[in-house]
């Protein structure tokens, strides 16, 4: 997605690791530093039982996804890969300072429709054939809240994430 059009080029492949990286990241309590999500709403974020909101993008030299290890030692940051499932996984080992954290489902404050389809010419298609390029994405806003706690109970953090997914288009 770039300059308000989906545009041939490398992605895809690249949200979804910084996608799962921000999930794993929220879920191990470390703090998130820089984290945008798309601009409108990707369908295989949702797949699997994730609600949207969940999703973090990035792209040369921004949007980036930054999180900081606040825990009292080094990370080791481990991938596994499962070919067969399709699944990536992010592995975190370190010292447990035992957070705890809580997560809050993500809840969909408003939703816009997709705005009227958009036929442009392609003189390279034959007369009559209708290709359709993009698909309509209704947009939303959404928002969830991550609690972290310190061992012995203490709120260490409370923060609010928030996606504002623009309607988009389809277009032929």
């Amino acid at each position: 997605i770039k300059e308000g059009r989906t545009i041939l080029g490398d992605g895809g492949g690249v949200c979804q690791v910084s996608t799962t990286l921000f999930r794993a990241a929220l879920n191990a309590g470390l703090p998130i530093i820089e984290r945008k999500a798309h601009y409108y709403r990707v369908g295989f974020y949702e797949q699997g039982g994730y609600f949207p909101g969940l999703d973090a993008t990035v792209y040369p030299p921004s949007p980036d996804f930054k999180f900081k290890n606040d825990t009292p030692a080094y990370l080791l940051i481990q991938t596994e890969i499962d070919e067969v499932k399709r699944r990536l996984v992010f592995k975190f080992y370190g010292t447990s300072d035992n957070r705890k954290v809580e997560m809050g489902k993500p809840v969909i404050l408003s939703q816009t429709p997709p705005p009227d389809p958009i036929y442009t010419d392609d003189p390279t298609l034959p007369v009559g054939i209708i290709k359709k390029f993009d698909s309509a994405h209704w947009g939303a806003k959404v928002v969830f809240t991550r609690k972290v706690f310190s061992a012995d109970g203490q709120l260490k953090e409370k923060k609010t994430f928030t996606s504002n997914y623009t309607p988009w288009p389809a277009v032929y």
